[in-house]
């Protein structure tokens, strides 16, 4: 047996005694048949085995997630913390001329606007962190907003003088994982995250339901468990969801 092979189970050896092979002439499709059942078997063991291993964290993670989100008053997850700070950015990113635009012609106010130099000396002056949300421009005032997990930064930036004021909004650990668990302002490795999560559990689900069909004492009332927890399932998502 290799280092890579599972130990040995049960459920193998309980295949192989089902599986004997007869003096029968169709003997050699049977043995067939057997060798395919116990490598199969074999296969759905091992994937259950090590991607329940591989995928333990992640599992964890959302089951444990799935219940600060659904009480956050339990785990203080509503308590917030606000910052405000001012400052004073450079008038000429705010009044940048339109390339072509001839004077006295209106333009778009958003394109007269060095929103990258903005945004950057926001993050250098304050430490905001989080990604760029949002970036209004009006002809008074431009808006610039940061969202991340748990955190959010506002900043109102008079286009007259370069003077702005910027709130941040920490909501605390509780509020971080809980926007984890929905994807919420997390960025697209995250979202990678949750759909191999996603895969991983699916894969779970599926080799522990192919394991329990080679399980003979247990395989109908195992399945008579899982059609009530299905039917249950069901059956409060109709009567009792809003």
């Amino acid at each position: 047996m290799s280092r890579s092979d599972p130990p040995r189970s049960s459920i193998v050896a309980r295949v192989r005694r089902s599986s004997q092979p007869g003096l029968h002439p169709s003997g050699h499709a049977r043995s067939w048949r057997r060798r395919l059942n116990i490598r199969f078997a074999k296969l759905m063991l091992w994937l259950h085995i090590y991607v329940s291993m591989f995928g333990l964290a992640t599992v964890l993670f959302f089951s444990v997630t799935g219940i600060t989100l659904n009480h956050p008053k339990w785990f203080f997850g509503e308590s917030e913390r606000l910052t405000q700070a001012e400052g004073q950015v450079n008038r000429e990113w705010l009044h940048v001329p339109a390339p072509g635009a001839s004077s006295g012609a209106e333009s778009d106010p958003s394109g007269q606007v060095a929103k990258l130099e903005v945004v950057e000396h926001l993050r250098r002056a304050h430490g905001v962190r989080g990604a760029l949300a949002d970036f209004r421009v009006d002809p008074a005032e431009c808006t610039v907003s940061f969202k991340g997990p748990g955190y959010a930064a506002d900043a109102f930036i008079d286009r007259d003088t370069g003077h702005y004021n910027l709130t941040e909004t920490y909501h605390g650990f509780v509020a971080v994982i809980n926007d984890l668990h929905k994807g919420r302002d997390t960025g697209p490795v995250w979202s990678v995250i949750i759909d191999v999560s996603a895969v991983l559990l699916t894969i779970i689900s599926l080799t522990g339901l192919t394991l329990l069909f080679y399980l003979k004492l247990r395989r109908r009332p195992g399945l008579v468990v899982s059609l009530i927890g299905t039917i249950v399932l069901v059956a409060i998502g109709l009567l009792w969801v809003p």
